[in-house]
């Protein structure tokens, strides 16, 4: 007996002191870079200077972009659409074109880029168009507090629950506002939009009403267990995510200028999609699917159900890891993300490289697209191999999209050119 206790206690330390030693080697890996990324130090790559563009050539580039795709010509090449006014002020939307609606993404993609591009009156008017339109200020409406995630032109919604990535960047780009700008009164009082978005997205419980689409309850945008985003807050979809909706490195700033009572969870948050970027990722190809389960294992919803593959949706991926690492500098295993998942695409040839893949590479299908394009080189921001090289300059050389589906491809086209040109920053208050 005095044998078996012995052994038994001889075991019960050896796991204790392999719990002790797997708890360090996380903590490790999360501080190992504390202090390197652009948070700490104030210093973003321009991976356009670095191939040997000049910071006027760099700069003169992203400037044309914004031109073309926010007051270029309305019929071929704008995705921003002034729209008159009302009480509070002028209105704007960004279209997409091709399905002829307003998204809470490309709204709430089109307010950060005029962030980071100092573009106030931009900023304004398509915030105005948004909470006018799209947010839902009705208690007893299922979506209150968050934004239809698609509507009509003249306001009227398609489907009046949000798509959470739209929230997520509203909020950031609201803060950044505010820090950049300063706040004012009502809408424009951008921190206070924030805080109240922010705590919707975290508290809000559930609620059943009538919607366009038929009656739906929702509640929350984030999974409290998991500590992750869902794919959508209405209960028929909830308990699912969607890899390209994880922004740690938006919730770090949240765990610092949010609801003080919730910032701790804002902060394991971050490392839970740190976690899950890992296991979404196929280990070979880096690929990810368009929606998952919280597990990280893919999402074959009933309605797409090849959104278990690499698909539109999944080519902002790598953007919100590479993002993170560039900022926060606190997971080494997004560089081993980013130098896998560009080996994968080199290895289908940089020049004709498909759009939508099986997640271990296999049945490629879909022409080349810019919105991809873009979204590879931004990986760079973590990459470690020379070939990283390669996608930035084919980004460089990629013509700004036009034409009918310039809407998404153009998003994702200006949101790459602020990465890889140093100008997608965090504004922290003064």
């Amino acid at each position: 007996m005095q044998s078996r206790r012995t052994s038994m206690a001889n075991i019960g330390a050896a796991c204790a002191l392999i719990i002790v030693l797997l708890s360090g080697a996380t903590h490790a890996m999360e501080n190992a870079s504390e202090g390197s990324g652009a948070f700490a130090t104030g210093t973003y790559r321009n991976l356009f200077v670095e191939l040997g563009h000049s910071p006027q050539e760099v700069k003169a580039k992203i400037d044309h972009a914004f031109e073309q795709l926010f007051h270029g010509d309305p019929d071929t090449q704008a995705l921003y659409y002034p729209a008159g006014s009302n009480t509070i002020g002028p209105l704007a939307y960004i279209l997409d074109v091709h399905n002829n609606d307003v998204r809470s993404e490309g709204m709430s993609y089109g307010m950060m880029i005029a962030v980071q591009l100092n573009k106030r009156a931009e900023f304004d008017a398509i915030w105005n168009w948004a909470r006018t339109h799209m947010y839902h200020d009705d208690p007893n409406h299922s979506g209150y507090g968050y934004f239809s995630w698609s509507v009509k032109k003249n306001g009227r919604p398609n489907d009046e629950m949000p798509a959470p990535d739209g929230e997520e960047y509203f909020a950031t780009a609201l803060y950044f506002a505010s820090h950049r700008w300063g706040d004012r009164t009502g809408l424009y009082n951008y921190r206070a939009e924030a805080d109240r978005l922010l705590t919707d997205m975290r508290h809000r419980k559930l609620i059943t009403s009538p919607t366009v689409v038929g009656p739906r309850t929702a509640g929350d945008l984030f999974e409290p267990k998991h500590k992750m985003v869902r794919f959508t807050p209405d209960v028929d979809n909830r308990e699912h995510t969607d890899p390209s909706y994880h922004l740690p490195a938006f919730y770090e700033l949240w765990a610092l200028w949010g609801p003080k009572d919730d910032r701790p969870f804002w902060a394991e948050a971050a490392r839970a999609s740190r976690d899950f970027f890992v296991r979404a990722a196929h280990p070979k190809t880096a690929l990810t699917p368009d929606y998952a389960n919280f597990d990280a294992t893919p999402w074959a919803s009933p309605w797409n159900p090849r959104s278990a593959r690499f698909q539109v949706d999944a080519w902002r991926t790598a953007m919100n890891w590479s993002m993170d690492w560039a900022w926060w500098a606190r997971d080494p295993r997004q560089q081993q993300l980013s130098d896998r998942l560009q080996a994968f695409f080199a290895s289908q040839g940089m020049s004709d490289y498909h759009s939508h893949f099986e997640l271990d590479g296999t049945d490629g299908s879909g022409d080349r697209s810019t919105g991809l394009v873009a979204m590879n080189a931004t990986a760079s921001l973590a990459a470690t191999h020379q070939r990283a090289r390669q996608f930035v300059e084919a980004f460089w050389n990629t013509p700004i999209p036009s034409g009918r589906y310039r809407y998404y491809d153009g998003t994702l086209y200006m949101l790459g050119m602020l990465h890889c040109g140093g100008q997608f920053r965090i504004w922290s208050p003064q």
